[in-house]
């Protein structure tokens, strides 16, 4: 709807402000982390929006940020899309492809983006335990993705098992309701201080790094 009424704009930027505040809130307590945020297709093309998002970016040195984009997004206008996620990820912004498989993946689009990480579509994870042809399928991507120098992403990770499928070939980050539901950054902040959380999290992370 916001896209649609031309406001998708004014939003993002409101939502990259708070999130540098949140990172900073975030960072006080200890935790260090980047903060990925959804761009629409129509703001790859737009000037003034990269321009000012360029100038956030470049008056907080500090900042940690992703830009999650589609491959969909970068058809509408590839030339300009591909010239402003480089601009992106030359201030330090690290580009993700989201939902990689669900819409019309293209080896030649993924050659061309400056993305460091690459993150599969749950339409692939929800049966990755019960199906034949996703685990291929997964297996495949995660290794193609490492070919590429990027690292790689589950979406929709829901049970033990299927983690566990995951940590086998090699995918980098999960993200699911496994590990969480959505929260608020308070309750980020005792999730993340948890000892069973802090445990399982390096566990995880030396089990998964390739």
């Amino acid at each position: 709807a916001a896209e649609e009424v031309q406001r998708i704009d004014g939003r993002t930027i409101w939502t990259i402000r708070r999130a540098l505040r949140d990172q900073m809130t975030l960072r006080a307590a200890g935790y260090d982390l980047r903060i990925f945020i959804n761009i629409s297709g129509q703001l790859l093309s737009d000037a003034h929006f990269v321009e000012t998002v360029c100038a956030i970016v470049e008056a907080n040195p500090d900042a940690k940020l992703g830009f999650e984009v589609t491959e969909t997004s970068v058809i509408r206008d590839p030339e300009c899309a591909i010239a402003n996620l480089n601009r992106f990820d030359a201030i330090g912004v690290r580009i993700s492809i989201d939902d990689y498989g669900a819409g019309l993946s293209s080896l030649a689009y993924l050659k061309q983006l400056p993305a460091r990480e690459l993150k599969i579509d749950k339409l692939f994870i929800t049966h990755l335990t019960s199906s034949n042809r996703d685990p291929l399928i997964v297996r495949s991507t995660i290794d193609l993705a490492h070919a590429l120098d990027m690292e790689v992403v589950a979406e929709g990770v829901e049970t033990g098992a299927t983690l566990a499928l995951l940590t086998v070939m090699g995918c980098d980050t999960v993200q699911g309701f496994f590990i969480s539901r959505p929260i608020v950054l308070d309750a980020l902040i005792d999730f993340l201080r948890h000892d069973d959380t802090q445990r399982a999290t390096r566990e995880s992370r030396v089990s998964v790094k390739r």
